[in-house]
């Protein structure tokens, strides 16, 4: 991979780190301003309820952050786009769908069987 294949995916990553932080942001000023002490149990529980599914989606969010902050670790190490089980090159159309993969196609396809093997 070219320096300006691996300054295209570092400039994605970057600008989808930067849109999940600013909906992290978002959730913690909208759970400050619409959180309420409701006299009714069941708006109360409407509202947490919503408060739960907004956190939950900031957990995948928080864990999706870490996983492009170690993939532009490996863009900085020149360790970006070779799968991690194989080793062979990840395809450039398979990284502009997916700019976190650390395997290849082949070799995810293969986990996926295993995990539904395993999970049943």
């Amino acid at each position: 991979m070219n320096d300006e294949q691996k300054q295209h995916f570092r400039d994605i990553l970057l600008a989808w780190k930067l849109e999940l932080m600013r909906e992290v942001d978002r959730t913690v000023t909208h759970m400050k301003e619409e959180a309420s002490n409701y006299p009714d149990p069941a708006d109360r529980a409407s509202q947490e309820e919503e408060f739960s599914l907004e956190l939950k989606t900031r957990d995948r969010e928080r864990r999706l952050i870490r996983k492009i902050d170690n993939t532009l670790e490996l863009i900085d190490q020149d360790d970006y786009g070779y799968c991690e089980s194989c080793g062979v090159e990840i395809g450039v159309r398979r990284l502009e769908a997916r700019p976190t993969a650390t395997q290849c196609i082949d070799c995810k396809t293969l986990a996926e069987i295993m995990e539904k093997q395993i999970r049943g």
